[in-house]
């Protein structure tokens, strides 16, 4: 029953026919600034929920989890998100305040990776963002925390149709890693 499930996986079509091209020479050094260009691009070709990423946290017991959320901003603090403490993202955060999101764009064939420490940020920071929710109705939860993740990497991975893809993995300075 498995072989057949594995051939027409294999069958899938991997990216679409036509992709972007991505030279990291000529990459602004900003890693932000370079992300919310991808970002515009995504969203002329068509994608719904651009600013939707998997974020992967582990807990005091190093077993990871991913789920999908929205990135809320990104500034001098970092790329937010949100969440309740009392979600188990929000008790593996206590726990291991450590993160990953994963962006990805197919239409794009393009990818963006942000891994860092992760802080809390103000009570009312985190007030004003319930507050701003789309389904917000004026009350409030004290459970509600904005956090920020700090990134100590970020890599753009650009897909290519030989296989020849495209890594640029940068420090938040723009600095290359290895």
């Amino acid at each position: 029953m498995s072989e057949p499930f594995r051939r027409q996986l294999r069958a899938l079509p991997d990216f679409p026919d036509t992709l972007p091209g991505f030279d990291p020479e000529s990459a602004p050094t900003d890693p932000a600034e370079l992300f919310r260009h991808w970002l515009g691009e995504a969203l002329a070709a068509g994608e719904r929920q651009p600013h939707a990423c998997s974020l992967a946290t582990a807990g005091g017991d190093g077993k990871p989890s991913s789920r999908m959320l929205i990135l809320k901003n990104i500034d001098d603090d970092g790329w937010h998100f949100a969440t309740s403490r009392t979600s188990r993202k929000g008790r593996e955060l206590n726990a291991n305040p450590h993160a990953a999101m994963t962006f990805y764009w197919p239409s794009q064939g393009r990818q963006v990776r942000v891994a860092g420490a992760v802080v809390e940020l103000s009570a009312e920071a985190s007030a004003r963002d319930w507050a701003e929710r789309p389904r917000a109705d004026g009350s409030t939860n004290p459970h509600w925390q904005l956090y920020a993740l700090r990134p100590a990497e970020i890599e753009f991975w650009q897909a290519s149709h030989d296989g020849n893809h495209v890594r640029h993995r940068v420090a938040p300075d723009g600095s290359p890693l290895g």
